[in-house]
């Protein structure tokens, strides 16, 4: 399944338990070799109430507390498959809700951002996380700078800039990642503020590399924009994968991400890549 092109292997695993390791989660994801993906996901037995709970791993094997588009694939499976209105995924941040916003998107209650410098988490204080210090390129001179930093179940960094074209991600955001001030790496982002109801955001996302689209990141920068006085609570998120409509409630401070997702095909999983192995 994929939202907005940022693509995921899917297992449900609810009636047989799996235990995945690293290297079997990185050889399924490897797209030469494996089926590839961006995030492997597991559909497990409810651990706290809900109707479902996701597993979410990295292509590279390590485990992540939230996912945006993920969310709304799984979301789209179990509403299906239970026949409600709205359905609650235990995630390992927490409970999220999913419900039909029609014309084939889910809206996915992310519930609230955290901005405490020790909830993200940093590795030291910042009385104001609206911007912290850390600058790239030259001293004085730098290429981008003074990014917010915001946790939506997962730690995100985002620089605004003039032109998120202009900047090489590619190459910035594998530094950025692993940068101490991060202890649990990060989500590192540059936004182009278009207009107060719309901004383009390109994403490196930790432990998988540039993506088409980042649902968590989506959100973070419409909390982070919000709260630098760039743009309004409702706002249209272009990625390279397309449009996500971000809402930050003031009423009840949670963050509202509405989104399109897509079935690709289902199959059969070679157990050789469930050893870690690759298929020839």
């Amino acid at each position: 399944m994929n939202g907005l092109g940022n693509d995921f292997v899917v297992l449900d695993v609810r009636s047989h338990p799996l235990a995945l390791s690293d290297d079997a989660t990185r050889a399924i994801a490897d797209r030469d070799k494996g089926i590839g993906c961006d995030q492997l996901i597991t559909i497990e037995n409810p651990r706290a109430g809900g109707d479902a709970y996701m597993g979410i791993r990295n292509a590279d094997g390590s485990t992540v507390g939230a996912c945006g588009n993920a969310s709304r694939c799984i979301g789209r499976l179990i509403l299906d498959e239970t026949g409600k209105s709205e359905v609650r995924l235990e995630t390992p941040s927490g409970i999220i809700v999913c419900s039909d916003a029609g014309d084939g998107r889910i809206t996915v209650d992310m519930g609230e951002p955290r901005l405490k410098w020790d909830e993200i988490p940093l590795s030291e204080e910042f009385a104001d996380t609206r911007q912290i210090e850390l600058e790239v390129g030259p001293l004085g001179n730098p290429v981008m700078h003074s990014p917010a930093v915001v946790s939506m179940g997962n730690p995100h960094a985002i620089f605004f800039v003039k032109d998120a074209d202009a900047i090489d991600l590619g190459k910035i955001g594998p530094m950025l990642e692993y940068h101490p001030l991060f202890p649990e790496r990060a989500n590192i982002s540059v936004a182009q503020v278009l207009s107060p109801t719309h901004i383009k955001l390109k994403v490196w996302e930790r432990g998988t590399g540039l993506t088409r689209a980042c649902g968590t990141a989506a959100c973070a920068t419409g909390v982070a924009a919000v709260r630098r006085h760039l743009a309004e609570r409702k706002v249209t998120i272009t990625l390279p994968g397309g449009d996500l409509d971000i809402e930050w409630r003031e009423a009840d401070n949670h963050v509202y991400m509405t989104g399109p997702i897509e079935f690709e095909f289902d199959g059969d999983l070679d157990p050789r890549l469930l050893a870690g192995g690759v298929v020839a």
